[in-house]
């Protein structure tokens, strides 16, 4: 009869988990780990964007930018914020000299004039000999600059340099996402194939938890037959079979188990960030596991549930890649 309900169980679970396997929606959980890059070109420079994201515990964004454009650093930020909400991600922009700009390069005068004061106050004070030609003022940062390309007649929402940075920005912050979202996909893939062995586990301890009771009451029988020549006080020994399947019972960590396994499932599809949720989830399937555990006294059953904390750590380790 215990043979017979293991394997209609084990036959019920095989049909539920191929029927999920089948009617899977498209994982939309992300990974927390990516790479995006872009490049603008204004106002006589080229503009680089390369950012990049790790696991991390809560959403801390590192922005490296010329300090000039330090006013534009909150709107950056928010830009961000709006569509990650963990991990780390550093963002580095950076500028260089368009090499090919029509843009014609001017003397920044008043930089000139203050090189050369620099250099007369050195003479004076110092008594050092700082005559300056043509050629070394010419190679000195920042005496040529580049105006400001003219924007009369354009839709100023696209032009500027905030707005080039928020659009060099979002190029690079949609090829970090595609990645994420592509990590993403596999994880959520090989997080579902654990789960369903975890749902195999789960129908094979429901088979064999009725078999400990049983075989327990088999072995306890033998042996006060043996010790008491056959002689047994029945209601003593239904007593003690009793008490020794409530203490034994694992129906109730068993029907919690399988709620965690649809929750995560549930998670594995929501465009909301879960990596913490999951990560709470496992700490509960782990706590439950370990339960059933310590009332197994069952080698089968204990074997299973080595089993199952194997494929918990597997997915916690899996899980701390998610958002």
């Amino acid at each position: 009869m215990g043979e017979n309900r293991t394997s209609i169980t084990l036959l019920v679970s095989f049909i539920i988990i191929n029927y999920n396997r089948v009617t899977d929606v498209i994982p939309l959980s992300h990974s927390m780990t990516g790479y995006g890059q872009s490049a603008r070109q204004f106002g006589g420079y080229v503009i680089q964007f390369e950012m990049k994201s790790v696991n991390h515990r809560y959403a801390e964004i590192v922005l490296r930018l010329p300090r000039e454009w330090t006013r534009y650093e909150d709107g950056l930020r928010r830009l961000v914020q709006r569509h990650i909400k963990r991990g780390r991600i550093d963002i580095y922009i950076s500028k260089e000299r368009d090499n090919d700009s029509s843009l014609p390069f001017v003397l920044n005068h008043s930089i000139v004039r203050s090189y050369l004061q620099a250099a007369e106050e050195l003479s004076r004070d110092y008594g050092i000999s700082a005559n300056l030609s043509a050629t070394d003022i010419l190679t000195l940062p920042d005496v040529f600059t580049a105006p400001e390309p003219s924007l009369d007649g354009l839709d100023s929402e696209h032009h500027g340099w905030e707005a080039v940075l928020h659009e060099g920005l979002e190029e690079a912050l949609s090829g970090l996402l595609e990645m994420r979202e592509q990590e993403g996909f596999h994880l959520v893939r090989d997080l579902e194939s654990r789960l369903y062995k975890l749902d195999e586990i789960h129908a094979e301890l429901v088979g064999l938890a009725p078999e400990v009771v049983s075989d327990y009451r088999t072995r306890l029988q033998g042996r006060l037959s043996e010790l008491f020549e056959g002689t047994l006080d029945e209601q003593r020994f239904a007593m003690e079979v009793a008490l020794f399947a409530d203490r034994s019972n694992i129906d109730e960590e068993l029907i919690r188990l399988k709620s965690h396994f649809e929750q995560c499932r549930g998670l594995l599809h929501t465009r909301e960030p879960i990596g913490r949720k999951l990560d709470f989830l496992i700490q509960e399937m782990n706590r439950e596991t370990n339960t059933i555990g310590s009332k197994a006294n069952d080698l089968a059953l204990v074997n299973r549930v080595l089993t199952m904390k194997a494929e918990l750590e597997k997915i916690r380790e899996q899980a701390a890649n998610m958002e």
